[in-house]
């Protein structure tokens, strides 16, 4: 079988890798990550962040001999960054002291990374490629617990070669940089149908701790396979020292005796390459550690993927006869997401955004339900409970995978959500105590209301809508309790209101107000097609007057502004409305938005886009506001720009505030994160400028992020806020849709393009279907590429709305649309 190149969107090279880290794992796993010059960094597999941490050896070597015996020995590494060179004991970079190829150059189309290696000095060139199979609408297929790193190597001398790669790896089970509870940790040769490696196994630590658990590293289809399960045991450095004269001598192992604690595994390919040839050795790193733990809590929730094998090593025997074929589905999603029209820039903020999908932000329980935290801290999870407020933004998992999708709104809406209607925003785990957290966040519980709509818009569930709308419509009516949000049942959020920036807002507010007008909205759709038309009709009551209040009052005729009004007393607040992270005393409040510019005062009308539920707001408003916003948030250049908080743009970057004050009368004290810059806020506001017809305006605050992403300042694979992988910058993928112009009604079968860019060539996803639309020839053609989707009629610009059947259309399928 002929392997199609790889495509690459994103090239590195020089000080650009020095902060590249594309993690490899599946949905829900865990990561370890393929640095810039081919080393394997935090090695975050053992169901928490770990940041920094690496094995002691983890590394692979080369070896290469002729016919006249010359060996040549190297890691299958380019050259440290100069950032690396100094220690208290020289340089502290991991296996630097090892022989290493001159030239790197990384290239990336996630999830695919590649490592191409050069040296004038070695008579061969190597191509490491790196990724976990990803593939939207198949969760399953998308949550392996494995790394593929395949190595082609390319003879570039005149004569055959004899070529071994060898991987080594300590066992480093209960030792993972956050926790040394390793202790009988042994290693064991294993072999299955195309496999041959060693099995990483504690006797040790104790099998319901978290650490416990096991790790695989194999080859496939190796000619000349040799192993070590233990390294010998030897002070001084010497332990690598005889490994390295070993491997060097004739490109095999020997096998060593090992009572180390943590003992090496290694695995060596032998192989002859003719000249100008090239030989690929195929590498699985696999693992298995099943003792997930709750949020905050010392009990054991597990994990899903643990659940579909026993052990590491039974994980790669199930994964590899599918690789190819993996692979290939991979590659067909990769294809046709950047064989589009979209700009560069929009695709790599869209595409390596979604790696946050398989790190420690992330989980699955054995029940197969989805988890998030907002983030990772280096050691551990930021912010637990799948925020509603942070998850809010993203729109990576409705458009690409609806079961996860309809997983967060199951879990908000049947479990999150008391009989009164207060939502937890952070809900505890087991689900028992899903309840716990007890405090409603008004931007978190109004935007579940508008996902649950747009999910069941584009899924046509009509069983989940009713299964979760009884607690839907309670989560409305909260807003309308005594001491509420909105307890006079007006439109206006007047109300205490906790939200995302971790305080509480007193008074009507853009960012809140437009939540809720998008919520009810969502609302009056849902009543009125479940046959409740009164409450449809109060939704309509209350939006046009809320609506209506908001641009005569809060619009001040450049942007939307905050109006405080506290309460009486802290008792005039309802029970489960204060956080207590905001103002002391709700009387006299600081910590308030008030006058301020703030970026996504309008999230909810840009929500509401992406869910076609219309204009909330006057669009000249609207379109005027977006404008102030980058007109007073926008800068270019933070050389003179004062933070007292966390600094995410520095220097001669070019970013969008958080919040300004260009008329004056700011607060003593903003709301906390004012004065900072962060990305899924910048990605929300240019999915607002896109949709109001922005779009160069939009673009260039795309760009600009992705800038700062660049390798040498930041990674590129890692988007932080309150956390590394922070899951609100997966709003990044909304540009897509709002840009393809894309809708689809599951309900009626409808879909509909109206690009805001010139094109020819779309990617669309429903969630449960993704596929492209040609329009570049006489004949437009609608392609099928995965999943199904039932087609009963397709709008395109200038033409005719085009009628089908209404039959569900499969996988496979290109659809000429005459």
């Amino acid at each position: 079988m002929t392997r199609a190149e790889w495509p690459v969107l994103r090239s590195y090279s020089g000080s650009r890798l020095r902060r590249i880290a594309l993690p490899l794992g599946g949905i829900g796993t865990g990561t370890v990550s393929l640095g810039g010059r081919g080393n394997l960094r935090d090695w975050e597999i053992v169901n928490r962040p770990a940041k920094g941490f690496r094995p002691g050896p983890a590394f692979f070597a080369l070896r290469t001999s002729d016919a006249e015996g010359n060996v040549i020995t190297r890691a299958v590494e380019g050259p440290l960054d100069l950032s690396e060179y100094e220690g208290e004991y020289g340089s502290s970079a991991q296996n630097h002291g090892l022989p290493r190829f001159r030239e790197a150059e990384f290239a990336a189309a996630y999830p695919f990374g590649r490592l191409r290696l050069r040296d004038e000095g070695v008579p061969v060139e190597v191509r490491l490629q790196a990724f976990t199979p990803f593939i939207p609408t198949d969760v399953d297929a998308s949550s392996w617990p494995v790394a593929v790193l395949r190595f082609e190597v390319t003879n570039r001398a005149t004569e055959p070669l004899d070529v071994a790669i060898a991987g080594a790896l300590q066992n480093f089970i209960g030792r993972d940089g956050t926790s040394d509870v390793a202790a009988g940790n042994y290693n064991t040769t294993a072999d299955g149908d195309r496999l041959s490696g060693v099995l990483l196994q504690t006797a040790g630590v104790d099998p319901s701790a978290e650490q416990w658990g096991s790790i695989a590293l194999a080859v496939l289809d190796g000619k000349d396979v040799t192993r070590r399960t233990g390294w010998s045991d030897r002070t001084w450095g010497d332990s690598l020292l005889d490994f390295w004269d070993d491997f060097s001598a004739d490109g095999r192992l020997d096998e060593r005796t090992s009572t180390s604690a943590t003992p090496n595994a290694s695995l060596a390919d032998l192989r002859t390459i003719p000249a100008g040839g090239t030989e690929s050795f195929t590498f699985l790193l696999g693992w298995h550690f099943p003792n997930r733990l709750a949020w905050e809590k010392d009990v054991v929730v597990g994990n899903h993927y643990t659940t579909l094998s026993s052990d590491a090593w039974d994980a790669l025997i199930r994964f590899a006869p599918q690789l190819p074929v993996l692979e290939e589905r991979t590659l067909a999603f990769v294809n046709d997401f950047l064989g589009s029209d979209l700009p560069d820039e929009v695709k790599e903020a869209a595409l390596f955004n979604l790696s946050t999908l398989r790190t420690q932000t992330v989980f699955r329980t054995p029940d197969g339900r989805f988890f998030g935290w907002e983030g990772c801290a280096d050691h551990a999870g930021s912010c637990f409970g799948s925020c509603t407020h942070v998850w809010n933004y993203e729109q990576a998992t409705p458009f690409l995978f609806g079961e996860i999708a309809r997983s967060l709104r199951e879990v908000e809406f049947a479990h999150a959500t008391d009989e009164q209607g207060l939502m937890s925003f952070r809900v505890g785990l087991p689900l028992e105590n899903a309840r716990d957290w007890r405090v409603a966040a008004a931007d978190g519980q109004l935007g579940s209301l508008v996902k649950l709509y747009r999910d069941w818009r584009l899924s046509g569930d009509d069983e989940l809508l009713r299964a979760l709308w009884p607690a839907a419509r309670r989560a409305l009516e909260f807003c309308w309790i005594p001491g509420g949000w909105d307890a006079d049942r007006d439109g206006v959020m007047e109300g205490c209101q906790h939200n995302t920036m971790d305080v509480e807002y007193y008074g009507p507010n853009p960012q809140m107000g437009s939540w809720y007008l998008a919520a009810l909205r969502a609302c009056e759709e849902m009543a009125r097609h479940l046959g409740d038309d009164d409450l449809a009709k109060e939704c309509r009551r209350l939006f046009d007057n809320g609506s209506a209040w908001m641009d005569e009052h809060l619009f001040n005729g450049e942007y939307y502004r905050h109006e405080i009004r506290p309460p009486a007393s802290a008792d005039d607040i309802a029970p489960g409305l204060r956080e207590r992270m905001g103002a002391a005393d709700p009387t006299k409040p600081e910590l308030q938005l008030g006058d301020g510019c703030l970026v996504d005062q309008l999230v909810g009308q840009h929500l509401a886009h992406l869910a076609q539920l219309g204009h909330l707001h006057d669009p000249q408003h609207v379109a005027t506001t977006l404008r102030s916003v980058l007109k007073y948030n926008g800068r270019t250049g933070f050389h003179d720009h004062f933070n007292h908080m966390r600094g995410y743009v520095l220097g001669d970057e070019s970013a969008v505030l958080m919040c300004s004050y260009p008329r004056g009368n700011r607060p003593e004290r903003p709301f906390p994160y004012f004065a900072e810059v962060m990305t899924g806020f910048e990605h929300i506001l240019a999915v607002g400028l896109i949709s109001e017809g922005l779009v160069d305006e939009g673009l260039n605050v795309i760009a600009d992020i992705r800038v700062r992403y660049d390798g040498e300042r930041r990674n590129p694979f890692d988007e932080a806020e309150c956390g590394h992988h922070y899951a609100r910058a997966m709003a990044s993928w909304g540009a897509v849709v709002t840009l393809t112009g894309f809708d689809y009604d599951g309900r009626t079968g409808v879909m509909r393009f109206a690009p805001r860019y010139p094109s020819s060539l779309h990617f669309w996803s429903t969630g449960d279907a993704f596929g492209t639309l040609t329009l570049d020839g006489p004949t437009p053609v609608l392609t099928v590429r995965e999943g199904s989707v039932r087609l009963a009629e397709i709008h395109l610009p200038d033409r005719d709305p085009i009628r089908l059947d209404g039959s569900v259309v499969g996988a496979g399928t290109s659809l000429p649309l005459s």
